[in-house]
């Protein structure tokens, strides 16, 4: 490592992407040596992993779940504000929309971030082996900006304050994370152990380029042409990083598939790749949404235990995939949603009691289906009992008694990468061709993951469908339904109310991508809206 180390100026800021740091720094801000401690090492690294973490808490999960056709928001009476929710949902995001700019000034300010320590600790060329972590995650970010917003600048420095920048082409974006992924994964860490869980090592890395990969037609066309026979050129690459994640053996589906998501998962779920963890001081409120409405001051919660923090109770799964998920007999990811007569969790084990769940002493009963008073964009199913139990209810993140505490925070962890995602994802790329490999074929991948959630093997050679749906009930809220829609051309399709509401967008391929923020298009003055908006 080098003892001439550039030390940024401070105070250097990311408003949207433009106001970043000059590069060109005095010597007189250089490090003498290296700081080769390696808590302070660590210490310094800490900031890039949390720009994620921060959105997933709340902001890019309901971008994402919403805009796909997992949940359905509702309001009761009118009582969400700004309808936050509907306009995801009924695919007409807002540049206006606290969500749109939030998500894209995490994921750049992230950016950001990392490139004041590849600066500061990188050397010359800021490649240094040391600093392989922060290119991953710094890839990981263009990733998720290319992903969601299209075009996207690269940042492999940070620009000066009042200097333009171009957004590249999303093609472009792509071949720079492939580029950083190919160039730090010899780099990384193969140990995957407490002491990596939640930071990019070699294997979260290859995961990132599986993902990348799946997706390559997407990213290298015209977002408005991708549909399901869109070519790909990377299939077979993608295969052989799937395979270089299976050979590891690090990795495994497991048995029992609700615990993967309980609030003392960790790095002791052989499934989980790359996730983002989460304690009682900066934990997430995804159950919060999901919950009943009155589960506060109600006899019971139905998790068991009376609740001291409201919840929100918005969001309401969609009944497509409620019937998705309930379609395979003895599957267990049927139980990460409840409906119909509703019991009692045990608090401990979060099994399901034989105890009813009563609200003003008569048992609720969810209803599968979604009524709304009026066909507008409030989504309005009524303030009452009727309205509060329409729709089945998402349970796949079970909470504890730190919800009472801790501000109605939780600690589950949110997988971003799992073992299962790889076994699919190489199912998928021999169904659309890819050569197989090792003896697998796509029903034994798929297989290999039921085998988990104890659903019926598959017979015979699955259909393309067939994967769509497997992965709609495998990842069911999690972080890449909307991901996979686009690239199965079904992020158009019809779903419920959306024809009555807001038909336009059933034809609109435009709005695959979200907008620009208003804030991010106010500081970067040269840059246009994205299609469709």
């Amino acid at each position: 490592m080098k003892s001439y180390i550039k030390l940024l100026t401070l105070g250097a800021v990311l408003a949207g992407t433009s106001a970043c740091t000059d590069l060109d720094v005095d010597l007189d801000n250089q490090y003498t040596e290296y700081p080769d401690n390696p808590i302070a090492i660590e210490a310094k690294f800490t900031g890039c992993y949390t720009s994620f973490q921060s959105i997933l808490n709340r902001d890019y999960k309901e971008m994402v779940l919403l805009s796909s056709d997992e949940f359905f928001p509702v309001s009761f009476d009118g009582d969400y504000r700004d309808v936050r929710y509907a306009h995801p949902y009924l695919h007409e995001p807002n540049p206006d929309d606290w969500y749109t700019q939030s998500c894209y000034n995490s994921l750049s300010g992230g950016i950001v971030t990392c490139n004041n320590v590849i600066l500061e600790m990188g050397g010359e060329d800021g490649k240094d082996p040391v600093v392989a972590p922060i290119r991953a995650i710094r890839a990981f970010y263009h990733f998720m900006l290319m992903d969601n917003y299209g075009d996207v600048p690269v940042l492999e420095r940070n620009v000066a304050e009042g200097e333009l920048i171009e957004r590249s082409p999303r093609a472009d974006v792509a071949k720079f994370v492939e580029k950083e992924l190919l160039e730090v994964i010899p780099q990384l860490t193969e140990d995957n152990t407490t002491n990596t869980y939640g930071k990019p090592n070699k294997w979260m890395a290859e995961a990132l380029l599986v993902k990348l990969y799946l997706n390559w037609g997407v990213y290298t066309n015209p977002i408005t042409s991708v549909d399901n026979n869109t070519d790909n050129e990377k299939l077979a690459d993608c295969v052989k990083w799937c395979d270089e994640i299976i050979k590891s053996g690090i990795f495994e589906v497991g048995t029992g598939y609700r615990q993967k998501f309980f609030p003392n998962n960790g790095v002791h779920i052989k499934d989980f790749i790359y996730s983002t963890a989460y304690n009682v001081d900066n934990g997430h409120d995804w159950d919060r949404y999901f919950q009943f409405r009155q589960n506060k001051g109600s006899y019971n919660s139905y998790w068991g235990f009376p609740l001291t923090q409201s919840c929100g109770g918005n969001i309401r799964v969609n009944p497509y995939m409620t019937e998705l998920l309930l379609a395979l007999p003895g599957d267990e990811r049927a139980k990460t949603i409840i409906g119909g007569p509703i019991y009692l969790f045990d608090p401990i084990t979060y099994d399901l009691t034989s105890t009813p769940f009563e609200y003003n002493g008569v048992q609720l009963v969810f209803s599968k289906d979604i009524t709304l008073k009026t066909l507008d964009t409030e989504l309005n199913v009524g303030k009452d009992v009727n309205g509060w139990t329409q729709g089945y209810e998402c349970v796949k993140y079970p909470i504890d008694e730190n919800y009472n505490t801790h501000g109605r925070r939780q600690t589950n962890d949110i997988p971003i990468f799992r073992f299962a995602d790889i076994l699919l994802s190489k199912a998928e790329c021999i169904l659309r061709g890819a050569t197989a490999t090792n003896g697998d074929t796509p029903a034994s991948l798929m297989n290999q993951v039921r085998q988990c959630s104890g659903a019926p093997d598959v017979a015979g050679t699955p259909t393309l469908q067939d994967l769509l749906d497997e992965r709609g009930r495998e990842f069911f809220a999690e972080l890449w339904r909307r991901n996979d829609l686009i690239r199965f051309g079904q992020y158009e399709k019809e779903r419920l109310y959306v024809k009555e509401i807001n038909p336009s967008s059933l034809n609109n391929k435009n709005l695959r991508l979200f907008p620009l923020g208003t804030d991010v298009l106010n500081t970067n003055t040269n840059w246009k809206q994205n299609p469709g908006y």
